[in-house]
């Protein structure tokens, strides 16, 4: 019996039961064997009169996108399986972000402090052997998902939303006019939009069955009894590779204890380890990274999960009148294994987009695929993933990854808060990747001519082309911005003298460049 089966199954929930259930999945998909359910049809006839303007799938983060549609005046269904309530652990984010829920009128002030469960300062990023940094008020704010989402539920009822708990979806059919979303009673809808996470099945009939190019896997607790401690972790090792893998570790100081995560970057190679076999390794690591025997913990609960990426994303739309957002798109980087963060950040550009594509019938596939452009700041991290991450067949010197980290890491410290800051929020910006690949490049030419038999030509080939668009992309949102410095032209109040149609899509290049740059960290709308 191994120290996850021990220790987890003498918790109250017995989480086995579910962590060997997502161990039945990831199995499958590491073998091949991904789930391709044909859940859309698509048929000629007209459906008719519509009694939803937007339809939402998911729950969970369609709340957020629900609440901010149904404020526009749109007659909006949120469907959730189960009932429509948070977990027990927090998420961890920063007031900045938080901020987007008050700015766009979803929250007081006063609701948004209501759902803080923590909060503390400062943050660690360190490697074995190597860089040690602290850094504020970043990923320092722990959110109550079970007080937000309460919060937010009683708003989008009062505003005229309407939610059908206890209500899957089962199967969609796409007509000319509407989409019929088998699901309860049915709902006659003029949209869809797909909020159901990575393993949506319209996600993975879109995708076919495809492979991930690339997945997180996570475990980690939330227990007392560790030594006190109001620090936490953003991004840490404490070994080499083993196992052909690099650990990292998260710690956050949570409401009822403390919230620890491993995780490892990995391919979907058949030989990889299981959920359960990481959780071996988690409870045999942890009382080296937190000081503190395991017989002293109180586990409340646990935490595990894996969450594949695809180089081919945010997913672009396959029909037309459906339209994925959130994990189900794939919109956070593959460095990120947490929706809740990347759901924020796009929120008012998609909640603006939907808006304006309801407002105008932009409905169709093509229209709708400009709600989930190429993004170059999310392509160019795939060289950051790959870098962190080993091949079965390959053999790399044990202290190779801390070793670049710690250097990388080392450098954009010493660059300031602009370079480093947005990096540790998932945001990539052109002048500050550019600075700190120049400083890397020539304080640690070594360890730089080192990583490319690792990460390979072809990745980094790839590579180069996205990290010129980002370029493109930064230099065309400062275009697209220049009213706002020197009183030139602006592209959106021109725009709104075209037809609507040209409307819509002007709008939809520009919010490309600036999110695409990752313009949208630096500006205030």
């Amino acid at each position: 019996m191994g120290l996850a089966e021990t220790l987890l199954s003498a918790l109250p929930d017995n989480p086995l039961v579910g962590l060997r259930r997502a161990d039945a999945l990831w199995q499958a998909y590491r073998e091949g064997r991904i789930p391709c359910p044909t859940v859309i049809t698509e048929s000629s006839e007209p459906l008719g009169e519509t009694e939803w303007d937007v339809v939402i799938c998911g729950g969970t983060l369609g709340l957020l996108m629900g609440c901010a549609l149904v404020r526009r005046g749109w007659r909006v269904a949120l469907l959730e399986r189960g009932i429509l309530q948070g977990r027990d652990q927090e998420w961890n984010i920063s007031r900045r972000e938080l901020a987007v829920l008050v700015h766009l009128h979803l929250l007081s002030p006063a609701e948004l402090e209501g759902a803080i469960a923590s909060e503390y300062n400062p943050a660690r990023i360190a490697f074995q052997g190597g860089t040690e940094l602290w850094v504020r008020d970043v990923l320092n704010v722990g959110v109550s998902p079970r007080q937000l989402l309460e919060t937010l539920k009683a708003k989008f009822l009062a505003a005229g939303g309407q939610l059908f708990e206890q209500t899957g979806f089962a199967a969609a059919t796409v007509h000319p006019d509407g989409v019929a979303v088998q699901a309860g009673n049915g709902f006659k809808t003029r949209l869809l939009l797909d909020a159901m996470g990575h393993f949506s099945p319209i996600s993975q009939q879109a995708r076919g069955g495809q492979k991930p190019d690339a997945v997180c896997m996570v475990v980690g607790t939330c227990a007392q009894g560790f030594p006190h401690n109001e620090t936490g972790d953003l991004f840490a090792s404490i070994t080499p590779i083993e196992n052909q893998c690099q650990y990292f570790w998260e710690a956050f100081p949570a409401r009822d204890g403390r919230t620890t995560y491993l995780f490892t970057y990995l391919d979907a190679h058949p030989s990889r380890p299981s959920l359960e076999q990481l959780f071996d390794e988690y409870f045999r690591l942890l009382p080296q990274y937190q000081g503190v025997a395991l017989e002293a913990l109180n586990i409340r609960r646990s935490l595990y999960g894996f969450f594949p990426c695809y180089r081919q994303s945010p997913l672009q739309p396959k029909w037309s009148r459906i339209l994925p957002i959130g994990d189900s798109s794939g919109g956070q980087s593959p460095l990120s294994f947490g929706g809740f963060g990347a759901m924020l950040r796009h929120l008012p550009r998609l909640a603006d987009g939907i808006h304006q594509a309801l407002a105008t019938d932009q409905l169709h596939r093509s229209a709708l695929a400009l709600l989930q452009p190429y993004q170059p700041n999310l392509s160019v991290t795939w060289l950051f993933q790959r870098a962190m991450s080993v091949g079965v067949d390959q053999t790399v010197p044990p202290d190779r990854i801390n070793q670049l980290l710690s250097a990388v890491f080392a450098d954009m410290a010493a660059l300031g808060d602009p370079v480093l800051r947005p990096f540790l929020q998932d945001v990539v910006q052109f002048p500050a990747l550019a600075q700190a690949m120049l400083r890397t490049s020539v304080a640690h030419p070594r360890i730089v001519l080192q990583i490319i038999p690792q990460v390979g030509l072809g990745t980094l080939a790839s590579w180069l082309w996205h990290y010129a668009n980002l370029g493109l992309y930064a230099g065309l949102d400062q275009i697209g911005q220049l009213h706002k410095r020197f009183g030139g032209i602006s592209l959106r109040p021109w725009s709104k003298t075209l037809p609507p149609p040209w409307r819509y899509r002007i709008s939809r290049w520009l919010d490309a460049w600036k999110y695409g740059s990752g313009g949208d960290y630096e500006q205030e709308d």
